[in-house]
């Protein structure tokens, strides 16, 4: 996955507060509403790679009622505005623009009206770890210039009267027995008592003053360190302290045993927008677990017949330990070999693309290991170049102990993270000048993780499959993302716990129970989310489908293919009519 959005309920970009005057170009509208919804997320700005001093120093409130009430406002004026725009007019990406930013606002609203905000806190994605990584350094707020550090200060202010509100928050929960998993509850309770540490102990917080800007007298970098640490030690910290305190003394014996959101007041229809909110369809959760439940039969086919096809005698679950346990899949003894090996693939992959591919991003690419310090907690992810060519796209695998990195899932993984997945879709975006600039960045879930995932599937006809053990390797990571869809809807809609959701993609993939357990609790904290990988692969698989059956042999899937990226990441409601729109204008006019 790439790490294009830590905010769980970010609006998409191009939603705004105040209404456009009549008669201005639409282009403009869109251009204004951007601006003005970084102001609501200003964290936005540095994701997107926007420097504006207006946003480096502070900190969202998205918590509070005066916020939801903002939002509400925002939507119902912002809709009337589209009413009164002459769609007709628009040219046909601007009614792409239109309808994206039609669907954001009837969902964001929504949202506002969920008992969400009473559930501020899980271990997975949430303004705690947020604050945490931007502190760091290694992560997108910048510490190059004075400026810089104290801006992190002014956002640290605003980051402790985010807890204040989060603490308000879980205390109107509690009374109203909205309250999460008591399990998620005491995975945060190591992440912030790190985080309360003193600088003697290591706290991450305080790296950047290990790294002071070039050119500071002596005496201006003295002052500078004194009112960073006194920033921190006055403001930060003891914001951590206060949720560590309240949780482990109040919040965490009111928590509840339960799995999902489906056990708590409101909870059902909470899960239903955020499905709503991260597939960006109208699918039920009932329909998505039928769903899902067939995915995972058809792979289990498919599954079974590589598993023919390679002679091996036994059962299903024993070809799963067999690719998971045999040496000849660890052929590795060093990190240059493993680099290597992704780079002869790159080199392989890149001499098919022309025939799947018109357009080719210009951004930069390159394969790297991740940096040691982190690379024992890393996964294997994309992050994105810089549209200037200041910086490429970048591939990173952490290797921890080559001797243990494995073969079957190198293929799927590379096409998924770098080409043609994550480095062509954001790429290509992020360098189309043509578009407004809310489409260049939007990081919809549904559309970025399904457009990789879709990739993966490539490999067949990049050439990239005929070692049947890579096949298997991209059938592992489709599973995967099909038990997701049983999975999340079981915990957060039928009921199931944590126990069976375990023993569930343990069967199915094999390994212990307990090695599901960070999965399994990721699909209990942040729910919806993980349903976008699957929902969009098949969407894209679907049209990819019509277009081959209302076409024929004449169906350009290159073509195809430049048409999906060429617009930037829309909702999968709104590419749907696009595509078929598109496909049908390639068929022979009847004469």
């Amino acid at each position: 996955m790439t790490p294009r959005r830590l905010l769980p309920l970010a609006l998409l970009p191009g939603l705004c507060l105040v209404a456009a005057p009549k008669a201005v170009p639409f282009a403009d509208l869109l251009h204004r509403c951007y601006e003005e919804y970084l102001t609501l997320y200003p964290i936005e700005a540095g994701i997107n790679g926007d420097t504006d001093p207006r946003f480096q120093g502070m900190w969202p409130d998205d918590l509070s009622p005066a916020w939801r009430a903002r939002v509400q406002a925002w939507s119902r004026k912002y809709q009337a505005e589209l009413a009164r725009v002459d769609k007709a007019k628009l040219s046909p990406s601007e009614r792409l623009s239109y309808d994206s930013l039609r669907f954001s606002l009837r969902i964001r609203e929504e949202a506002t009206r969920r008992p969400l905000h009473l559930l501020p806190i899980n271990q997975i994605a949430c303004e705690t770890l947020t604050f945490a990584q931007m502190g760091s350094g290694a992560f997108i707020h910048p510490f190059k210039t004075e400026q810089d550090y104290r801006d992190f200060l002014g956002r640290a202010k605003g980051f402790s009267a985010w807890v204040d509100q989060a603490l308000a928050n879980m205390k109107e929960g509690m009374a109203k027995g909205i309250v999460p998993p008591r399990i998620l509850m005491t995975r945060v309770l190591p992440q912030f008592a790190d985080l309360m540490k003193p600088e003697a102990e290591g706290n991450i917080l305080f790296d950047p003053l290990k790294t002071l800007p070039a050119g500071m007298d002596e005496a201006a970098k003295a002052k500078l360190s004194g009112d960073y640490r006194a920033g921190l030690n006055e403001v930060a910290r003891p914001a951590y302290a206060r949720l560590h305190a309240f949780i482990q003394d109040v919040y965490l014996p009111a928590c509840g045993p339960h799995s999902g959101l489906g056990a708590l007041r409101g909870g059902p229809e909470a899960y239903r927008t955020l499905v709503r909110l991260q597939t960006t369809t109208d699918l039920t959760p009932d329909q998505i677990h039928a769903l899902g439940l067939r995915e995972v039969a058809r792979i289990q086919g498919e599954m079974e017949a590589v598993k023919a096809k390679v002679g091996f005698q036994g059962t299903l679950p024993q070809f799963l330990a067999y690719v998971a346990t045999d040496p000849k899949f660890a052929p590795f003894k060093t990190e240059r070999e493993v680099l290597d090996a992704y780079r002869a693939m790159e080199a392989r992959v890149n001499a098919a693309i022309p025939k799947l591919f018109g357009n080719v991003p210009k951004t930069g690419f390159e394969i790297r290991a991740t940096e040691a310090f982190r690379a024992a907690s890393a996964s294997v992810e994309y992050i994105a170049g810089a549209a200037d060519g200041s910086r490429p796209g970048t591939f990173y695998v952490p290797i921890v102990d080559a001797t243990k990195m494995r073969t079957p899932r190198m293929g799927s993984l590379f096409l998924h993270e770098a080409i043609p997945g994550h480095h062509f879709q954001l790429s290509l975006a992020m360098e189309n000048q043509a578009l407004p600039r809310f489409r260049r960045t939007d990081g919809n879930n549904a559309f970025v993780e399904g457009w990789a995932l879709y990739s993966e599937r490539l490999g067949f006809d990049l050439g990239l499959y005929d070692d049947p053990y890579q096949a298997f390797g991209m059938l592992l990571a489709d599973m995967h993302r099909a038990i997701r869809l049983v999975v999340d809807t079981g915990l957060h809609a039928k009921g199931w716990t944590r126990e069976k959701a375990l023993a569930y993609a343990a069967e199915l993939e094999g390994g212990s129970p307990e090695a599901q357990i960070p999965e399994i609790e990721r699909y209990m904290a942040n729910p919806g989310q993980a349903l976008g990988y699957k929902l969009g692969q098949l969407k894209f698989l679907e049209l990819r489908a019509f277009g081959e059956k209302k076409l024929g042999k004449a169906f350009p899937l290159r073509d195809f293919h430049d048409e999906i990226l060429r617009e930037g990441a829309l909702p999968l409601a709104v590419l749907d009519t696009h595509l078929r729109q598109w496909i049908q204008g390639k068929a022979p006019k009847k004469r």
